[in-house]
């Protein structure tokens, strides 16, 4: 097998770093699992007995490799790591799509995909310039929630706009003119929820695009972190179908 390199975007690799992050790759897509790197530390245990009975059930190798562990890890401790191809998801006419316009942080963009599965968002668009999904960083942070999601890049919303016509488009603003519930009432057809960068938000003109939603909070913050925005966002207008 080819020697392994720390991940970095023009790598056709990428890892799913962590156990839980690990099995979930090796659940959803065991067809983009190259090998799965183990701990010595896991040896023994009952994680280590599943994880290893999911590989042979997939006809998955395992390798021990304590030294790159330690190199994906950083600071955290690492006990097992997938070794995946990355693969470029291409989004369905599905309902409900979520479109991150330049979405910066590693951390954010996990946490935001997670919760995005757990509310039925299946398809997320990504407009560059934007943070890696496949980052390792991402993948742990999103627990995995990677490999049950579509995710595709564009260079721009214009794009994604056409290559999705006749979407009803809900960008969340701190200029909007509605509240999530009101906009949601809205809805009846295909739509996507559209936030903006961690820092700059989303462009005035997007606010004519589509219905701007705001959501309200005290005077005491000048906005939300952007997962805590999508993260409500997302279950508003997804209540009623869970």
């Amino acid at each position: 097998m080819p020697s392994l390199e720390l991940y970095h975007k023009g790598l056709d690799y990428s890892y799913a770093p962590g156990l839980f992050p690990c099995m979930e790759a090796i659940k959803k897509r065991p067809d983009l699992v190259r090998r799965v790197l183990v701990s010595s530390k896991l040896q023994g245990t009952g994680a280590a007995s599943e994880l290893f009975a999911l590989c042979e059930a997939n006809h998955i190798r395992t390798e021990p490799a304590d030294r790159m562990l330690a190199r994906l890890s950083g600071k955290e401790n690492v006990f097992a790591a997938a070794v995946f191809d990355k693969e470029e998801g291409k989004l369905s006419e599905g309902i409900m799509h979520l479109v991150l316009h330049h979405p910066s942080d590693k951390g954010n963009m996990g946490t935001i995909l997670r919760t995005a599965l757990g509310f039925g968002f299946i398809d997320i668009a990504i407009i560059r310039p934007a943070a890696d999904h496949f980052d390792p960083h991402v993948i742990r942070a999103s627990m995995g929630a990677l490999f049950s999601l579509r995710v595709k890049y564009y260079e721009d919303f214009d794009s994604y706009r056409d290559e999705h016509p006749g979407r009803a488009l809900f960008p969340f603003m701190l200029t909007g003119a509605v509240s999530p519930e009101d906009a949601s009432l809205q809805v009846h057809g295909p739509y996507a929820l559209i936030m903006g960068n961690e820092g700059s938000g989303l462009p005035e003109n997007f606010a004519s695009l589509g219905q701007a939603v705001r959501i309200p909070h005290s005077g005491s913050i000048d906005s939300l972190n952007l997962s805590i925005a999508a993260g409500i966002g997302m279950y508003v207008f997804a209540r009623s179908t869970l």
